[in-house]
């Protein structure tokens, strides 16, 4: 597909998209800016790499920002600290140009990813009427998928996810 069939195709994508599958768009987004900028630290790509850990960095900030407290609760308030969790992992692994944060932050997002697909399928079912505030409880509950809990060492948090 050419460039611009990919843009074209993304733009009607995310036009006609409801609130769950731009979660879904988002999360692979991320993943994708991820996997660029593993890909450009390999490559010793300084500007390619920020730009790639900016474009993430930028994604979580979205993701969070769509997060509502009164619809998710304890559990939108957990992803919103794991969302700047990995914000932070991506910042750090720029600043140190090292490729474990980045690792870390992929799979997590994989993991988040997973389990939101598997939560918009089994919604999907019972509702095609979705509202914004019924995405951010699915997106909340996606956290209750993998049970995150910070660990701190010695050099800062990480967080253990369990199936």
């Amino acid at each position: 597909m050419t460039s611009e069939a990919y843009t074209t195709y993304t733009e009607s994508r995310i036009g006609s998209a409801g609130p769950e599958e731009l979660v879904q768009i988002l999360y692979e987004a991320a993943i994708a800016a991820v996997r660029d900028a593993r890909a450009a630290l390999e490559r010793r790509d300084i500007g390619g790499r920020a730009r790639a850990v900016s474009k993430a960095v930028a994604i979580l900030a979205e993701l969070g920002a769509s997060l509502s407290p009164n619809a998710g609760g304890d559990l939108s308030q957990k992803l919103a600290a794991l969302y700047d969790y990995m914000q932070r992992r991506l910042l750090a692994a720029n600043f140190q140009q090292v490729d474990q944060p980045l690792a870390e932050v992929q799979g997590l997002l994989e993991t988040l990813a997973e389990a939101w697909n598997a939560l918009v399928c089994a919604g999907a079912s019972s509702s095609h009427d979705a509202s914004w505030e019924g995405a951010d409880r699915l997106q909340a509950a996606s956290l209750a998928a993998v049970t995150a809990e910070p660990l701190l060492n010695g050099s800062g948090g990480h967080w253990n996810l369990r199936l």
